[in-house]
């Protein structure tokens, strides 16, 4: 029974290489100044699918077939048929099943210096466990399948959707597009933008200089960019967000936030946790939280602290040149120490009877320090405010 068995692995291997082998001498045409070679077959059905291209584009759909197909482009940039010809028997093409996974390889012989690219559509069961598709140069796009993708390219676009297990993908430079994920998302461009609709899962996303867009995450996210800016719709757990320069804008965050950029602004609509937001020289507005630390080199703080069972740690806002706004409300049990160090004809404002104002020169002209400290609702965390150029003001927040 066991001969028999491996037997029939060994036959069905046989079938597929030499249906391959046929494929090989299917048509070869014409296409502008380009010759192509087309290569299609088919495959048993199989638990993964490996793909490996020296270059070219990598296509995977799955849907409701039983088997795998696939049909393969070999396109030579020669003029000459016999040239093309010539690149296109240099080139080992291997479609075959080994153990529990479905291989589509295709090597150049004697190195990669080749004007030939393999362009592969592969159709499969949607039920796969997983599929790792690499490319040395080319676009990638796999849809429609149950498991875990992994995806690398050296300088494709990558574009992945309705995937329900976790997903990893990788390009030198291209830009990575992904849809609905229904596990963890691991992205990584040496310089592309990345898109991030929907993702199960933790998200980590960074690119050397593009800019990240990530509408919803359910649980935590962590996304970097060298340059770029980014944005966060929408994520139920722990945010990282750091960029060398751009802008940062986070919409509603169920836990704690950290944001950092080189140069450029930060936004905030609301978080459950600590928030801390650092910019070397842009305005930082924070809509809705309950401890925050946020210090800006050169711009404006706004801050809505709200009141909160859990908040129990210190805030700070700081700026060395810039107005700082905060929007108390009006149950939060909270210590003010504020301070312009440098007034000139600058002040603090507040609307708050229990935040007194001070003025250390007593109104003597040119450059002063304007200090407020105040214990509202019974006092509570410490907030530390300061400015060395620039007016602070403590509203209400309106309801």
């Amino acid at each position: 029974m066991k001969h028999a068995f491996k037997f029939a692995r060994l036959a069905a291997s046989i079938i597929a290489l030499a249906s391959l082998a046929f494929g090989q001498d299917g048509r070869i045409y014409r296409e502008g100044s380009n010759w192509v070679q087309e290569v299609s077959g088919q495959l048993s059905a199989a638990k993964n699918l490996r793909v490996k291209l020296d270059a070219g584009s990598v296509r995977v759909q799955g849907g409701s077939q039983a088997g795998i197909t696939y049909v393969i482009h070999r396109r030579a940039y020669t003029s000459s048929e016999q040239q093309a010809r010539h690149e296109f028997e240099s080139t080992h093409l291997t479609a075959m099943i080994k153990g529990d996974t479905a291989w589509l390889v295709a090597e150049r012989a004697g190195g990669k210096d080749h004007k030939c690219s393999d362009d592969v559509v592969v159709n499969v069961p949607r039920n796969l466990d997983g599929a790792k598709l690499e490319t040395g140069g080319g676009d990638v796009k796999a849809t429609a399948l149950t498991g875990r993708v992994e995806v690398t390219t050296g300088g494709g676009t990558i574009r992945v959707d309705d995937i329900g297990g976790e997903v990893v993908a990788e390009t030198g430079g291209g830009t990575i597009e992904i849809g609905s994920v229904g596990g963890n998302v691991t992205v990584n461009t040496g310089g592309g933008n990345i898109k991030i609709s929907s993702a199960k899962g933790d998200i980590k996303a960074e690119t050397g200089g593009g800019n990240v867009v990530v509408l919803s995450g359910l649980q935590g996210a962590v996304l970097e960019t060298g340059g770029g800016s980014i944005r966060l719709d929408k994520c139920s757990g722990r945010v990282k967000a750091t960029t060398g320069g751009g802008s940062i804008d986070l919409g509603d965050i169920g836990g704690p936030v950290e944001m950092q950029s080189g140069a450029g602004s930060i936004r905030l609509l609301s978080a459950k946790g600590r928030v801390e937001a650092e910019t070397g020289g842009g305005s930082i507005q924070l809509n809705g939280a309950t401890s925050v630390r946020a210090e800006t080199a050169a711009g404006g703080i706004v801050v809505k602290l709200l009141s909160s069972s859990d908040a129990r740690t210190n805030s700070t806002l700081e700026t060395t040149a810039g107005d700082i706004t905060v929007y108390l409300a009006n149950d939060l049990p909270i210590t003010i120490r504020a301070a312009i160090e440098m007034a000139g004809g600058h002040k603090i404002r507040s609307e708050f009877n229990d935040i007194h104002i001070s003025d250390e020169n007593g109104g003597w002209p040119g450059p002063r320090t304007v200090t407020a400290e105040g214990l509202l609702n019974g006092g509570g965390p410490t907030l530390k405010v300061r400015t060395s150029s620039g007016n602070i003001s403590f509203l209400r927040v309106s309801h």
